[in-house]
C-alpha cells in the first residue's frame, strides 16, 4: 500500500505536472537518510493488504513430473498473488523445489554468459578474452597477502548478458540476423511457468540477464521492443532482494513498491505488460532467503531421474554462493515474434564483427532517474531493459 504521505505527495506532483514515478524512484534510491520501507509489499510474509488479490493458476496444465523436471514444486503448491489495479500481473513467491535453485544460479553465472551469447564486456574486450568469463574469474574475489583488494574479476564486472535474439541497447530493437540458440533448459522452465499461468504455447525467444551489485539500480522503462505484446514477460530473481516499482501507462501514475526476493518470479501480461517499472534499490535479503549452501550439492529426492536440473559441484557452488551473498541476478524471458510475424529489414548501419556480433551496443548502465546511460561498465547502475 502506498502510504498516505507518499500518496499526498504524488497527488501534489500530478497537479504541478512533475514526474511522479521519478520522484518516488529517487525516494527509494536515497541513501541518506534511508527511505521508509514499511509500505513495501512483501509477498513472502503473506500479510493481507488491500492491494493484494488472489491469482488463479491452471494446475492441470503442468504435471507434477513436468514441474519437478525443471526444479519446481507442484503447481498446486505455488504461492501466487495479483495486485488490485494491475490486471495481468502475477507474482509467484519462490516456487522452486529444495535443492534445485543452485542449478539455475549456476546457469546464470557460469553457462549463460558463455559465447556465443553477448555481454557488456564484449564492448571493450576481444571475443577470446570473454570466451569463458567463469574460468577467468574463479580465482578472483580474494585479497592479496598485503590485504589489498585485487582488481575486479570479469564476473564482478559483468552487467548484462543477452540470449536468443540479442537486444540492441542503442536502437532498443531485435533483428533476425543477430541471434544465437536460446538455452533449451531455460526455454523449458519458461514454458512450464507460462502454461501454469494460462499461456500455453509460449516460445522463449529472447532473454536479458542483469547483474546487480549492492549499489545498482534499474531505470524507469517499459518493455515494448518485442513485436508481439500479447505474450507475457517473465522475470526471475536470484540472490539479494530488490525494491521493484510497478507504475501505470504514464509516468505521472504513482507506482506500487514490492520486494523481489531470491527465487521469486513475476509474470506480466495483458495490461500490465506495458506498464512503467523500475528497480531503484538492492537490499539485503531477509535471513534464510539466500541460505542455499546446504542445498548446493544435493537435490531433493522428489526430482526425477531425467530432470533438467543437475547437481552443482562443491567448487562451482562455492563461487555462486559467494556471489549471491552480495549481488542479485535478474533474468527476463520474452517471446519476440507472434504467429506469422517477421522482423523488418535490418538497418544497413549495423556493422558486424568477424565473430558475427553487432558492434555499437551500449554497455553503460542506465541512470536510475532518467534512463541516460553512462560510459563505464563498472558503474553502480545497471542497464535498463
Amino acid at each position: 500500500m502506498v502510504c498516505y504521505v507518499m500518496a499526498k505527495m504524488a497527488s501534489s506532483m500530478v497537479e504541478s505536472g512533475e514526474d511522479v514515478f521519478r520522484k518516488i524512484f529517487k525516494i527509494y534510491k536515497r541513501r541518506n537518510p534511508p527511505p521508509d520501507f514499511s509500505d513495501v509489499i512483501d509477498f513472502s510474509k503473506g500479510v493481507p493488504s488491500d492491494k493484494i488479490v488472489a491469482a488463479k493458476l491452471d494446475p492441470a496444465a503442468v504435471s507434477d513430473v513436468e514441474a519437478a523436471r525443471v526444479g519446481l514444486q507442484p503447481v498446486r503448491d505455488w504461492k501466487v498473488f495479483g495486485l488490485r489495479g494491475y490486471p495481468g500481473f502475477i507474482f509467484i513467491s519462490n516456487p522452486f523445489l529444495p535443492g534445485s535453485q543452485p542449478f539455475w544460479v549456476r546457469q546464470c553465472l557460469k553457462t549463460y554468459p558463455q559465447k556465443p551469447n553477448v555481454c557488456n564486456l564484449d564492448m571493450h574486450m576481444s571475443p577470446s578474452d570473454t570466451q569463458d568469463i567463469w574460468d577467468k574469474s574463479v580465482h578472483g574475489n580474494s585479497f592479496t597477502p598485503s590485504g589489498k583488494r585485487e582488481p575486479k574479476t570479469l564476473l564482478e564486472r559483468l552487467r548484462w548478458v543477452t540470449l536468443g535474439y540479442h537486444y540492441n541497447w542503442d536502437t532498443k530493437t531485435y533483428c533476425a540476423n543477430h541471434y544465437t540458440p536460446f538455452p533449451a533448459d531455460l526455454h523449458l522452465l519458461s514454458v512450464q511457468i507460462t502454461a501454469a499461468c494460462g499461456f500455453p504455447g509460449f516460445n522463449a525467444e529472447a532473454g536479458i540477464l542483469n547483474y546487480y551489485r549492492s549499489d545498482s539500480s534499474l531505470g524507469i522503462h517499459v518493455d515494448e521492443s518485442e513485436l508481439d505484446h500479447s505474450r507475457p514477460l517473465l522475470s526471475f530473481s536470484f540472490g539479494q532482494s530488490a525494491i521493484f516499482l510497478l507504475g501505470g501507462i504514464h509516468r505521472q501514475d504513482p507506482p506500487t513498491a514490492m520486494y523481489m526476493h531470491n527465487g521469486d518470479m513475476m509474470v506480466m501480461s495483458g495490461q500490465s505488460r506495458l506498464l512503467y517499472h523500475a528497480v531503484p534499490r538492492i537490499v539485503p535479503a531477509p535471513q534464510g532467503h539466500t541460505a542455499l549452501e546446504m542445498e548446493g550439492c544435493s537435490l531433493a529426492s522428489s526430482l526425477q531421474d531425467r530432470t533438467v536440473v543437475k547437481l552443482v559441484s562443491e567448487e562451482d557452488w562455492a563461487v555462486c554462493s559467494r556471489y549471491i551473498q552480495s549481488s542479485r541476478v535478474n533474468l527476463t524471458v520474452r517471446q519476440v515474434l507472434g504467429p506469422g510475424q517477421r522482423f523488418p529489414e535490418t538497418p544497413s548501419s549495423h556493422q558486424r564483427t568477424n565473430a558475427g556480433w553487432t558492434v555499437g551496443y551500449h554497455d553503460g548502465p542506465a541512470d536510475g532517474e532518467n534512463g541516460k546511460r553512462r560510459s563505464s561498465c563498472d558503474s553502480g547502475d545497471t542497464v535498463d531493459t
